[in-house]
Formats: C-alpha cells, sequence, structure tokens
C-alpha cells in the first residue's frame, strides 16, 4: 500500500490517540524486535494460503481488530496453538505489551499490524479467515462520532468478503447503544446470521472467555456485557 492509499484513508479513523506514556526499555526493545519479525507486510501480496505467515503449523485463521491489552489474544493463542491468530492494535503502548509477552511465552502462531484494520482486510484475500473478533470496541458515544464506530456497512462488507462460509463474527460490548447498534447493523447487512436461541446465549461469555480489563472495568462500573456471535451466510 503506498502512503498516498494511507493518507486517503485518514477518514476511515476508527481509533483515537496512538500513543501513551513512554515506553520502558525492555517494552521498547520488545516493540522494535517484535514488529520487525511479526508485523505483517502489505506491501506484499497476501499468501493464498494464510497459514504461510506462520513458523508452526495452523489450520485455522483468526483475527482480533483492536486487541487491547491482549489478554483474550495471549489466552487463545496459547490454549490453541494449532490456530493462527492476526491482531490488529494502533495504539502502541498495547501492543508493545503484547510483543513483550508473545516472547516470553514463545507463542509461533501470532502476526501482528499496528495501523488500521481496515487495511489488513483489504488485503486478506477472500473466504479466508475462519472468525474475526471485536472486543469491546471503542463505542464513540457522542452522534457526530457514530461514523467512527467500526461496525458499519461497509467493514461488514469487508467481513462478509474475507470470513469463510460458515466463518464467525464475534462481538462484546458493555455499551447497550452499541450492542443495539451492531445488531441492526448485521441484520439490514443480511450477510449475517445471529445465533443466539434465547437470551442466555448473549449473555453469556464466549466458551473459554478469560474477560479482559475492559470488562473488568465495567463491572467495577455496575455495566453487564453482550456478548454476539453472527456466522457468514
Amino acid at each position: 500500500m503506498t502512503e498516498t492509499e494511507r493518507r486517503a484513508r485518514a477518514t476511515e479513523a476508527f481509533f483515537g490517540r496512538r500513543k501513551g506514556k513512554a515506553l520502558r526499555g525492555q517494552q521498547a526493545e520488545a516493540l522494535k524486535t517484535g514488529l520487525s519479525s511479526l508485523k505483517i507486510d502489505l506491501d506484499e501480496p497476501a499468501p493464498g494460503d494464510l497459514a504461510q505467515l506462520f513458523s508452526s503449523p495452523v489450520g485455522r485463521i483468526r483475527l482480533e481488530i483492536g486487541f487491547g491489552g491482549g489478554e483474550h489474544l495471549l489466552h487463545r493463542a496459547g490454549e490453541t496453538s494449532s490456530t493462527g491468530f492476526i491482531g490488529v492494535e494502533p495504539f502502541v503502548n498495547s501492543m508493545a505489551k503484547l510483543l513483550s509477552r508473545v516472547g516470553e511465552l514463545g507463542l509461533n502462531n501470532v502476526r501482528v499490524y499496528d495501523e488500521d484494520a481496515t487495511q489488513v482486510l483489504d488485503w486478506l484475500p477472500a473466504a479466508s479467515i475462519d472468525q474475526i473478533d471485536l472486543l469491546y470496541p471503542d463505542p464513540w458515544p457522542k452522534k457526530k462520532h457514530w461514523k467512527r464506530r467500526f461496525v458499519s456497512r461497509v467493514n461488514l462488507d469487508r467481513f462478509h468478503r474475507v470470513l469463510k462460509p460458515g466463518g464467525v463474527f464475534c462481538f462484546a460490548s458493555d455499551i447497550d447503544t452499541y450492542v443495539n447498534w451492531t445488531l441492526l447493523k448485521c441484520r439490514d447487512h443480511g450477510g449475517f446470521e445471529w445465533t443466539a436461541k434465547n437470551a442466555a446465549d448473549w449473555l453469556t461469555p464466549f466458551a473459554g472467555w478469560p474477560g479482559t480489563r475492559y470488562e473488568a472495568k465495567a463491572k467495577r462500573e455496575g455495566r453487564s456485557s453482550a456478548y454476539l456471535t453472527f456466522k457468514r451466510v
């Protein structure tokens, strides 16, 4: 992707600030070395078989958009070595934290990208992903900022293109308005089937769910979460 194309995407700003506190020496080194070896190069054509991106054999591919503190991605990658994980996170401090832990845990089934997830989605081959996770995304609560919510018609089109038939899109949030927004957007899109059969299905965390710091904060503040699963049809 050229620099001109990247600038043209400035209107698709789904995330806020890029950096927080200054990185400590170990974190800065983990970021530098980790990105040099694990960052996906979008200037190169995507391999027809995404398993080629990983140094160990994988049978499934899972994409997590905005992994935050990385708790969920690290847990899943550690418990399922046969799945390849692509994690996207533009916040520098979160990326440094994840890469440091990937090195410590010796995980060989993780690749990352540190800019806009839409760039990865447009780079990926059609029907190449088994699962997309969007967990506690920024709700952009002000109406004038709703266009920045990641769940939109254009991004659902992207999800639908890269997901394999029967692949799933998993969404979690503690913000009721964003949960309702996502349900309506997926319903209106027509390419996704909500898998819930009863209320317990969307109030119960996903199988093997490790929790995240965002979820813990929501609980402390008295908010419950919803866990939505949509199947690509």
